[in-house]
């Protein structure tokens, strides 16, 4: 077998990785040398563990050790989250008992398909006996939940939903690595100047399916150097997920509030959809996560976006815009389990428990956004979880005490805007269907009633004075904490 060699201590070739050792290192044919293997071993195992999330554990690692090239940290992940998925079946092959670097190498033989040769310079003699065993070994019949490499109790819940082949299809789709999305930002381009754009700057690409923002890419190229990138051109935002901006369809000059803000993704959809006017609070309870909101809002070219770190869901912040909102976008934390192609882990860290107190948690926040519609607004309730504890449970037991809200129908809403989405009245999506990570979105609207409804000019009035108070009270934040 042809080996090669490379020198890592000198100037490395454009593609090719940079390490610290002085002598060459051998590698296979794949470019994986035993030092790399040693790393995807050990973030591996610190994955398994299962106490962070995997993109957390995989982020830090290549923090600490900044010698690791692209391409090997692109082993590293691409291997770790092979794993991941398919942890059952590779458990089923390798033992119960298997430790990380028997798990890796069992996905390479078996997953990735290597041939023997691929072995020879990072696996001993025994390894590779092992793995010539192994690529012959033939499995007894499978549980419905090994076939579907899910925990039991999540297989379980998943098939009275769906049935024992629905499982298995929903399975075998979130098994698969998630394209790379792309959203346009309509202050600045369109979705077809930016496709234009990718496919000229040699990044093949086409438009999404459903989204009319949307653009998915062909491979997963690092863009984060990208001049369209950098001048805020797009930002990377599943299709799913450009969708709930869709449902929600906040106009110009409109009070919208994003609940559960996060990063910002969905903030900065809205925002570009209001054309930059109005007002737009972006609410969260993490200051880390509202931290990562203001780069992209720098490169957004957006002017109305308003962060608002609150405590929780029952904030004087939030009281404050009580019936003056009219758009309230409730994307709100749950299990993650339609993320799956992205997330494996999560399927793994979740339990029967932790759903119930996110329910409960849902069901709370949910209250309290909806007390911020004003008659004739709209609310749209979103998660991207595929349980109906989750989604169904939750927006039918708010509208069984809540009168004053009805259900839109979904479909009709993206219809009207040139989106035929055989989604249903509400917005159910799922990866092996769509090609999208699971969603979940219910629009709900609050009646007009006339005899609340609140004088125009009053209404203002009361808007500029919430928002100097909830201004007041940041910078006083601000002082206390200097």
């Amino acid at each position: 077998m042809k080996n090669h060699r490379r020198s890592p201590g000198g100037k490395a070739r454009k593609g090719q990785d940079r390490t610290r050792q002085a002598t060459s290192v051998e590698t296979n044919e794949a470019g994986v040398s035993r030092p790399l293997m040693a790393h995807a071993v050990q973030v591996l195992g610190a994955v398994l563990s299962f106490e962070h999330p995997a993109d957390a554990v995989l982020s830090r690692y290549f923090r600490e050790n900044r010698e690791i090239g692209h391409r090997d940290r692109a082993f590293i992940a691409e291997s770790v989250y092979g794993v991941v998925r398919r942890l059952r079946w590779l458990r089923r092959l390798a033992g119960e008992a298997a430790t990380p670097r028997a798990l890796l190498l069992a996905w390479l033989a078996r997953g990735e398909g290597w041939p023997m040769r691929q072995f020879e310079s990072i696996a001993s003699a025994t390894e590779r006996e092992w793995l010539s065993s192994l690529k012959a070994q033939t499995l007894d019949e499978a549980s419905l939940a090994e076939r579907a490499d899910l925990p039991d109790w999540l297989a379980e819940r998943l098939a009275a939903r769906f049935g024992e082949e629905g499982l298995v299809a929903l399975a075998h789709s979130l098994n698969r690595p998630a394209p790379l999305d792309l959203r346009a930002n309509l202050l600045k381009t369109d979705r077809d100047a930016l496709l234009a754009a990718l496919i000229a700057s040699g990044h093949p690409a086409e438009a999404c399916r459903s989204s009319t923002q949307g653009v998915r890419l062909a491979g997963k190229p690092a863009l984060q150097k990208h001049p369209l990138f950098l001048d805020g051109s797009f930002e990377v935002q599943d299709e799913g997920s450009q969708l709930l901006a869709l449902l929600l369809q906040p106009r110009r000059g409109e009070l919208v509030v994003d609940f559960c803000a996060g990063a910002g993704g969905k903030t900065l959809q809205l925002g570009a959809m209001m054309r930059s006017t109005g007002r737009l609070y972006a609410f969260d309870v993490s200051e880390r996560r509202l931290a990562k909101l203001k780069p992209r809002l720098a490169r957004s070219g957006l002017s109305n976006v308003h962060p608002v770190l609150i405590a929780h869901e029952r904030d004087a912040k939030v009281k404050k815009l009580s019936g003056k909102a009219d758009r309230v976008l409730v994307d709100a934390p749950c299990s993650g389990l339609g993320t799956l192609r992205r997330n494996p882990d999560l399927k793994w860290r979740q339990s029967p428990e932790a759903v119930a107190e996110m329910q409960l948690k849902q069901a709370a926040i949910l209250e309290s956004a909806a007390r911020l519609v004003k008659p004739g607004g709209r609310l749209v309730y979103a998660t991207c979880s595929l349980l109906p504890e989750e989604n169904d449970f939750v927006v039918d037991a708010f509208l069984a005490t809540h009168p004053e809200f009805e259900q839109l129908d979904a479909s009709a809403i993206l219809a009207k805007q040139g989106i035929a989405l055989a989604c249903g009245e509400r917005l159910e999506l799922m990866p092996q269907q769509h090609e999208t990570d699971g969603f979940f979105a219910a629009v709900l609207a609050r009646r007009t009633d006339e005899a609340k409804a609140q004088d125009g000019a009053q209404a203002l009035e009361e808007v500029g004075a919430a928002d100097e108070t909830i201004a007041a009270e940041e910078v006083a934040a601000a002082e206390v904490t200097r």
